[in-house]
């Protein structure tokens, strides 16, 4: 059935009701076999190899309830989270708001997951190998609890937890849904949780990235540059939601909360630029923000991104974006005689 068919009746519930419909509906959908890699979009990155470059973001599935079936909707990787260790319900409701007049959405969800313990026991279970012999590649995002007396000792834990179950983990210091949780953006905190998060992995070698927020100025992305750089993270997520407000539409404009959809594009494609010239090719780049077609991925790609990751876009376009996507992406690249998708990585930076 047609997407624009049934929006209407997503449309009609409260965001956040409706998000949750959709992670019951996948629920009951099988688990559909893996796809055979694609010559033209498949790549290694992190020592990890993606059978194409569209992810789903962490947000969606917060608690690893379907992560393991999002392949059946075109995407190469999902990341599930963010967990923290322990359980936590999040900030009061209403905290999810459709933006659509702008195409964007607010949310002040504030971490609400079950605990790592409960979602650990969840994806052990349901990481079984496809019909040929392969498994999805799933990422988890890692946070620290609101309460936490500690947190840098909080993502230490969820190194140590979720890490054997991860093909890579994300250390996520860049919602602002947390109080003060984008202090630890700072050069000499981040310093201090990455030396712990790199200690945690151990003998591990889980790749661990790091997620950061959209709102930085240009000292910001110097130091957080330097700092992945001197800890050998694997890779950069860029970026989390923000808190600027653009010029908008829609009368849900002033909710607090991070925003993200279509007004987060230009923001988020502008720090992944600067990124990339703060890093050139030393760490690989995840871009994030804003992207809802193949000429926005394409255009992210060529940015410097070796990957990119959805989320909001598929509130107003579907949950086939991503296979959308992936073909206009192939035909993107026929039109420019290229072979494989590494191959643009960073050709406009």
């Amino acid at each position: 059935m047609s997407y624009r068919l049934i929006r209407p009746l997503f449309f009609a519930l409260d965001a956040e009701r409706a998000h949750n419909l959709s992670i019951a509906l996948l629920r009951l959908m099988p688990a559909p076999p893996m796809p055979e890699a694609d010559s033209m979009l498949a790549q290694t990155v992190a020592g990890i190899a993606f059978p194409n470059p569209v992810g789903l973001a962490a947000g969606y599935d917060k608690e690893g309830l379907v992560a393991h079936k999002m392949h059946g909707l075109g995407f190469g990787f999902a990341e599930l989270g963010t967990l923290t260790p322990l359980p936590q319900p999040g900030n009061p409701l209403p905290r999810l708001f459709r933006l659509a007049e702008d195409r964007a959405v607010i949310n002040r969800m504030g971490f609400n997951n079950g605990g790592q313990a409960a979602a650990a026991e969840r994806i052990a279970t349901r990481r079984r190998a496809g019909s040929n012999g392969q498994t999805p590649v799933i990422g988890i995002n890692i946070g620290a609890n609101k309460d936490a007396a500690d947190r840098i000792a909080d993502y230490a834990t969820g190194v140590a937890c979720m890490a054997p179950l991860a093909d890579y983990l994300t250390v996520n210091i860049s919602s602002p849904n947390t109080p003060g949780l984008r202090a630890l953006q700072d050069r000499a905190a981040l310093d201090q949780l990455l030396g712990a998060v790199m200690a945690a992995r151990g003998t591990d070698r889980t790749p661990i990235f790091l997620k950061v927020a959209p709102d930085l100025e240009p000292a910001d992305v110097e130091d957080i540059a330097a700092a992945c750089i001197d800890h050998r993270i694997d890779a950069l997520i860029v970026s989390n939601t923000t808190i600027s407000r653009p010029s908008l539409r829609s009368p849900l404009a002033g909710e607090a909360g991070g925003l993200s959809g279509a007004p987060l594009h230009d923001p988020a494609l502008q720090r992944l630029r600067d990124f990339r010239k703060a890093l050139g090719t030393r760490l690989p780049l995840i871009g994030v923000g804003g992207i809802a077609d193949a000429e926005q991925a394409y255009a992210r790609l060529r940015a410097g991104a070796s990957l990119i990751q959805l989320y909001s876009a598929l509130v107003y376009e579907g949950p086939y974006l991503a296979k959308r996507i992936n073909a206009g992406l192939k035909a993107l690249m026929a039109r420019d005689g290229v072979k494989n998708i590494s191959e643009i990585v960073g050709i406009d930076a």
